[in-house]
């Protein structure tokens, strides 16, 4: 490999992955006891070091992704490596910025993005790096462009748009109007998080068509009306989170659908290739195809739980409570993340001198799957006892309530550290085969100067 950038994306992505999975597990431990590094990091600090890190490493992981497939298995010349350095380096040192604001108490933004609002700048200096580069690669070198290159790119510009809409809030035409300000937040919000789905989207397809070694599957009329529903969705789909803003119930309703919708498309797609795979598809990218499964099933899961609290009375009552919670977790862990490690598996499956040891892995692969579901079930259980004591409960205290919740917390902390240890189990290897790459890389390219 000529640039080992990709390497080092995907180097930090894992490292951001398991400074999140440890933030988070920190933050459910003081569900357990709220003294518990009260004084050194209290909730309030851990959730955005946790949210920030998963994050980062679904874009990371993401990026990394796509400057390897364009220059390794398009083999298409980067229009400037020397952009995707520099890309490299804004994130690396922006990240470092941003838990430096953490730990100073410097929380001045909001919700997703609590890091002061100045380190926006460079974020977006980085993501226009990126989308200069990616749009000179492909204008001139590809044609007839396949549904993962047009989903690549509409994620690189919308999120570049998204971003700066959601610090409009700093302006003070929009912050001092209370029904505008929460609308732009919120509407910002979802479609941040439609932007990196339609990168992660768009890799899991292009993993389907490589696995398969057949390119049919991103050109297909299925496949580009996911594309389009994915763009409505990024678009529109956000309207389901704005209850408590004012606005016509029609508009939610046509937002879930949209998002609803969305989810049985890509079910249906993971569904068909799976079944035109050979066994030999299957064996020759064990790993990849096992994660790619397993974001097929929290599809599924993920599915039936939004669908349920997509009724309006439902959603009065698992509004603002672990169920909600539940959901995100699913999203970005059962499907986001199991899209991503198929992807760095799958990148790594391509490296001919590189081993991994696929019994630890493939245990690795099942207590995760085994600790999240646990995890999620005993979300939603926290869930439903915090709603009956908001909407059913008379007189009690809302610490007797946290008391009673004391076995489930108990219950998600222990699922908590199984799935850390399921991810410490598949990240280890992964982050020692990046370490080689990277080493061999220098070597090759020491050997070549002198």
């Amino acid at each position: 490999m000529k640039n080992k950038t990709p390497f080092l994306f995907l180097f930090l992505a894992i490292t951001a992955l398991l400074l999140g999975i440890a933030f988070g597990l920190l933050a459910s431990f003081q569900y357990i006891s709220a003294d518990f590094l009260k004084d050194i990091i209290p909730f309030n600090k851990l959730r955005p070091f946790h949210v920030t890190s998963v994050i980062s490493w679904i874009i990371l992981s993401a990026t990394g992704g796509i400057y390897y497939y364009l220059s390794e298995e398009e083999k298409l010349p980067i229009y400037s490596p020397k952009l995707m350095k520099s890309h490299f380096m804004i994130f690396l040192f922006t990240g470092i910025a941003i838990y430096v604001s953490f730990l100073s108490g410097n929380m001045q933004g909001r919700e997703y993005l609590a890091y002061a609002p100045i380190l926006t700048i460079p974020i977006l200096i980085a993501w226009i790096l990126f989308g200069v580069n990616y749009f000179k690669t492909l204008v001139k070198q590809a044609s007839n462009w396949p549904v993962f290159y047009w989903m690549w790119g509409t994620g690189i510009v919308f999120m570049i748009y998204h971003l700066s809409e959601a610090h409009l809030w700093v302006l003070p035409y929009f912050r001092e109007q209370a029904i505008k300000d929460l609308a732009i937040q919120w509407k910002s919000y979802g479609s941040f998080v439609g932007s990196w789905n339609m990168l992660v989207y768009g890799t899991a397809i292009y993993i389907m068509s490589k696995i398969k070694n057949d390119d049919s599957i991103a050109r297909g009329r299925t496949v580009f009306f996911f594309y389009f529903l994915g763009l409505t969705n990024l678009m529109f789909g956000w309207a389901h989170h704005t209850y408590i803003v004012p606005t016509m119930p029609w508009i939610r309703y046509v937002a879930y659908g949209i998002s609803m919708t969305e989810w049985v498309v890509l079910a249906h797609i993971i569904y068909v290739w799976k079944k035109s795979l050979s066994s030999e598809n299957k064996s020759d990218n064990s790993m990849a195809f096992k994660f790619l499964m397993t974001a097929d099933f929290w599809i599924f899961t993920n599915l039936i739980l939004a669908l349920l609290f997509s009724i309006p009375t439902i959603n009065f009552f698992t509004h603002g409570t672990h169920i909600t919670v539940a959901h995100s977790m699913g999203t970005t862990i059962g499907i986001n993340t199991s899209i991503l490690l198929a992807s760095v598996f799958f990148i790594l499956s391509r490296q001919p001198k590189l081993k991994l040891n696929l019994f630890v892995l493939k245990r690795g692969h099942l207590l995760y799957r085994l600790s999240l579901l646990l995890f999620w079930i005993s979300l939603l259980a926290a869930g439903v006892r915090k709603s009956h004591w908001m909407y059913f409960s008379t007189d009690v205290l809302f610490s007797s309530m946290q008391q009673s919740l004391s076995v489930v917390y108990i219950l998600i902390f222990t699922c908590g550290i199984f799935l850390v240890i399921s991810f410490w189990i598949l990240a280890v290897p992964i982050l020692k085969a990046l370490f080689t790459l990277l080493r061999t890389e220098s070597d090759s390219n020491d050997h070549i100067s002198n």
